[in-house]
């Protein structure tokens, strides 16, 4: 892998650097980005990683506009576009076909990293990990984003640690996927799932309690229970029901292991939910659903300030990676905001950041304009003394 080095280089770049360097300086690919023939990447997997994290960065819409950038815009030139620029086609081919197993293994060692280094907010309540789909629009020529006549839909399933408000995992699939079955693949023994209503299901809530994995997931208030042992509820809570109980009707759809479900009302609304959770207070495992909203607030910020949902690939690998690219580029914002301010992502701190890049940029073009009329200005002085010495 080319070491950052050459970046600074091309061009000094100190906040671009300094948002990179989880990457640049703390990992190793195992599997770094070879050609596939003879001849050499024209985008090596550093620039496509530069490249990307750019596009989500600066909230470009498209991966024209993208390429434009990179050809007009002085820093784009100098400290993302590969070396020798490239192609539209070379381009769209890169995202298309190529690293997603780097980047896969990037995500997962960022993951790692922002653990380390954010602080866990609710330790008290254990691991927990909200989980939740998201809807892509795609278009008529993504066959495989399956939705329903007419129209074309993708849609990511991720699960996001609530205690330091990072995305953990990611799956994609076509529109019309099922959302329960990835739980099993995003929680490990030990951890909370937090799920909305979509996620209930009787025979999941079996596999998980046999598994060692909990979840606490809100449920249909007409769902059918049978109570197995009742609880007290503590006055004037906004805790009105707290019992263990079988769920479903016998015979058709009953949960074969005894849970737990807690009933609540918030601003004259009646919550319901389930789980196996026992070692928290009922206002605990109310809490702890309140927090699955951590996930929607995500969503929104993710989708709203770095435009991922902005299509620049349309196989289901480049939409894989343009995705990985948006959470990798959240990712690296969440430790940048932590190790520089102490504090979580914000728009305001994305865009000083943002302004910093521009601000640095435009300081090194008006010095290196400084230099070249320095230089220009030597030249014409020296000129006349060597036609001087020459007479």
């Amino acid at each position: 892998m080319r070491p950052f080095k050459r970046l600074k280089q091309r061009r000094k770049s100190r906040a671009f650097k300094l948002l990179l360097t989880p990457f640049f300086e703390k990992f190793k690919l195992q599997n770094p980005l070879e050609s596939r023939g003879y001849r050499p990447l024209q985008m090596s997997f550093d620039d496509q990683f530069k490249a990307l994290i750019f596009y989500h960065l600066e909230e470009f819409t498209s991966g024209t506009e993208l390429l434009q950038a990179f050809e007009q815009n002085d820093f784009a030139k100098e400290c993302v576009a590969p070396p020798k620029g490239i192609s539209k086609a070379s381009f769209f081919e890169a995202i298309n076909t190529r690293g997603l197993e780097q980047l896969t293994e990037v995500f997962s060692h960022l993951v790692k990293q922002a653990g380390k280094s954010i602080p866990a907010e609710y330790a008290h309540l254990g691991n927990l990990v909200s989980i939740d789909g998201s809807l892509i629009n795609a278009v008529l020529s993504m066959e495989w984003a399956d939705y329903r006549s007419g129209s074309k839909k993708a849609k990511a399933h991720i699960g996001f640690d609530i205690n330091r408000g990072i995305p953990r995992k990611i799956y994609l699939t076509d529109g019309k996927e099922g959302e329960r079955p990835f739980v099993d693949k995003i929680i490990d023994k030990g951890e909370t799932g937090v799920m909305d209503r979509g996620y209930q299901s009787h025979g999941h809530f079996d596999q998980w309690q046999v598994a060692e994995k909990f979840f606490v997931c809100r449920i249909k208030e007409n769902t059918h229970t049978t109570i197995i042992r009742e609880k007290a509820v503590i006055p004037d809570s906004i805790v009105f029901y707290d019992n263990i109980v079988l769920l479903g009707t016998k015979g058709v759809n009953q949960t074969e292991k005894e849970l737990r479900l807690v009933g609540y009302r918030v601003d004259g609304k009646d919550y319901w939910v389930a789980t196996n959770r026992y070692d928290l207070t009922a206002e605990e495992v109310a809490q702890v659903y309140k927090l699955r909203w951590s996930i929607e607030t995500f969503f929104g910020w993710w989708k709203r300030h770095l435009k991922v949902y902005h299509l620049i690939a349309r196989s289901k690998y480049g939409l894989m990676v343009q995705l990985l690219g948006g959470l990798i580029t959240y990712l690296l914002l969440a430790i940048y905001c932590r190790e520089q301010h102490n504090e979580p992502v914000s728009i305001a701190r994305v865009r000083e950041l943002r302004n910093q890049i521009a601000n640095e940029a435009a300081e090194e073009l008006k010095e290196r304009q400084t230099r070249r009329q320095k230089r220009s200005s030597k030249i014409r002085k020296l000129k006349p003394k060597r036609r001087h010495a020459k007479t």
